[in-house]
């Protein structure tokens, strides 16, 4: 094992020395074998085309490596191979990612009762908040109609109305306007918050599914 890994070892080549590599190969004599695009393994007593933009090995006759080919690439098929390279680092992390953040919501709910006794507890919450903002709503009204009151007396002649009165008008709808607003905002998060819990539990219902599942 130790002389094969010196030969491993001593048989990495730098990309330059490649066609060395191959006229040694050729006339010591020797296989190259490679895995190509398609996931075949492939073998021949010169170097593989197919394997053109990968690594292959370069086996003595005895089978030990003799040496480890790079790929022969030009300037863009390089850059073609550093940007997949690439692409398929980001789509391991996600992946990665993915299954950090499912372990996660596992822990946080192991079962459906628990989560939801979480999303109700949410909706309660935000439910507070927009009930207290309806209460205020009605109590705008009934000030509202009070001074509507006061208004019917000036009613043949609006000018009249006393500059008081109308501060308390305009206060009045700039007030309703605050707290309708508000109301529609808080029933949006009851839907954001709704949307959360519907996206997480259709991801938990397959992943307790395949909890559940026996092993083979």
């Amino acid at each position: 094992m130790k002389r094969l890994a010196g030969m491993v070892g001593v048989g990495v080549l730098l990309a330059g020395s490649t066609l060395q590599v191959y006229a040694q190969g050729s006339a010591e004599g020797g296989i190259y074998t490679c895995i190509d695009a398609k996931g075949r393994k492939l073998t021949s007593d010169r170097p593989i085309r197919e394997c053109a933009d990968r690594e292959q090995r370069l086996l003595n006759p005895s089978g030990t490596v003799r040496a480890i080919i790079g790929p022969t690439l030009t300037g863009p098929e390089r850059a073609a191979l550093e940007a997949r390279k690439r692409r398929e680092a980001e789509e391991q992390a996600r992946q990665a990612e993915e299954k950090r953040r499912e372990r996660a919501l596992l822990v946080r709910y192991p079962s459906r009762s628990v989560h939801d006794k979480e999303r109700s507890e949410a909706l309660a919450s935000i439910s507070l908040v927009r009930q207290a903002a309806i209460n205020r709503v009605k109590e705008l009204e009934r000030q509202r109609r009070e001074l509507d009151t006061e208004l019917e007396f000036y009613a043949k002649d609006p000018s009249k109305v006393p500059p008081s009165l109308q501060r308390l008008v305009d206060e009045n709808a700039k007030s309703m306007a605050v707290q309708e607003r508000f109301i529609a905002d808080q029933e949006a998060e009851m839907g954001r918050v709704n949307g959360r819990f519907d996206e997480e539990l259709v991801r938990l219902q397959q992943l307790w599914a395949q909890i559940a599942a026996p092993s083979n």
